[in-house]
């Protein structure tokens, strides 16, 4: 089965902050979609994730088709190898800019990043930018937050309620560019006709239920709409934070 994919994605500075410091980026041909939440002090934030995104892109471009990378581990494939092996070459690049660079010291991103060969995907992540998978009238979140208000959750010290609700729901236990390596979550997946993934920032899930991220987007015409719907809806509840969301939908191939 030879699947093809409609793609959007937006962007919005939300109700609050001044600057974005989320970016995102995809390239169809080379089947990649990343999104990335920026921090860091003055505009170090924004740096981060442009850095991030753009060399995400630049790994998958200079390296289409596998290109020799072969996975090291059966419980991965060769193509989740080769979108690890660009996050890590994205987190070099991050460490590597704030190291060299005294207003960027500390700065870091979030990403989520997805890369489609056909009818299979590779997830991978680190932080708490998100992807949802929305599939027959369901949806499901593909990555598990790595933040302090998840930890506290998943040793049972927090209720749900308490986690919706936290102080502290910004603060994120890993990184890009925080350390010279970096431990990403990576997933092999397969998608079927009609499946629709969702990139996101924390801008959008912290504001959107789950349940509502999928009437939001089963009722949009289109990935287009579909994302101007999820900014418009975070911003109605409060828009405290940048707003970052790409909509990929699989679609059978005549």
């Amino acid at each position: 089965m030879s699947l093809s994919v409609r793609v959007a994605g937006q962007s919005d500075v939300g109700c609050v902050r001044r600057n974005n410091e989320d970016s995102f980026g995809y390239d169809k041909l080379c089947g990649i979609y990343v999104v990335c939440d920026g921090m860091g002090g003055a505009a170090a934030g924004e740096v981060a994730s442009r850095i991030a995104v753009d060399s995400v892109l630049e790994y998958c471009r200079n390296n289409h088709a596998n290109a020799g990378v072969s996975s090291t581990s059966e419980a991965i494939s060769a193509r989740t190898a080769r979108l690890a092996v660009a996050v890590q070459f994205a987190n070099q690049q991050v460490f590597s800019s704030a190291a060299k660079n005294q207003a960027q010291r500390g700065m870091g991103s979030t990403i989520v990043a997805v890369l489609v060969e056909d009818a299979m995907y590779s997830v991978a992540h680190a932080g708490d930018s998100r992807v949802y998978l929305l599939r027959r009238g369901t949806v499901e979140q593909l990555t598990e937050d790595h933040s302090l208000v998840m930890e506290q959750l998943r040793r049972g010290l927090i209720t749900e309620e308490q986690a919706r609700h936290s102080e502290v729901q910004n603060i994120i236990t890993r990184a890009l560019g925080t350390e010279a390596d970096i431990q990403v979550d990576l997933r092999d997946l397969n998608a079927e006709p009609g499946d629709i993934l969702l990139l996101a920032s924390d801008g959008l899930t912290r504001h959107i239920a789950n349940e509502d991220i999928l009437g939001i987007v089963e009722g949009a015409p289109s990935c287009e709409d579909g994302c101007a719907r999820l900014v418009a809806a975070a911003r109605e509840a409060g828009g405290l934070d940048n707003i970052t969301c790409v909509l990929l939908r699989f679609v059978e191939e005549s």
